[in-house]
């Protein structure tokens, strides 16, 4: 009985890890060295060729995971991504639009 509740005990722990990992909120931090990044970005100054379509705000708690909705922050330890944004295309790893309203926000189908 004991072994049962310290089995389910460890796979409650590593469930929890995995979750924990995948609901990361969109706090960014804006790197200026490609090798420090997590992602590579260009901006796009159009929507139909983005990958993503991003609002940024100006509140942390309102940046959801995987959602678009973006917060940067000041300090690199508070960031779930660090991101370079680079001038060429072909260097990216995602090609962001950046919309003024959060209803457009999310990945581009």
């Amino acid at each position: 009985m004991n072994k049962k509740f310290v089995i389910c005990g460890v796979v409650f722990f590593i469930l929890l890890l995995f979750t924990a990992g995948l609901l990361q909120s969109q706090v960014v931090y804006q790197t200026k060295y490609k090798s420090e990044a997590d992602k590579v970005i260009y901006i796009s100054n159009y929507k139909s060729e983005s990958d993503l379509i991003v609002y940024e705000t100006n509140y942390k708690s309102e940046a959801d995971p995987w959602s678009g909705i973006w917060y940067f922050t000041k300090y690199k330890s508070e960031a779930d991504w660090v991101i370079y944004f680079s001038k060429y295309k072909s260097e990216a790893d995602i090609i962001v639009y950046f919309t003024r309203y959060k209803s457009e926000a999310g990945w581009n189908k």
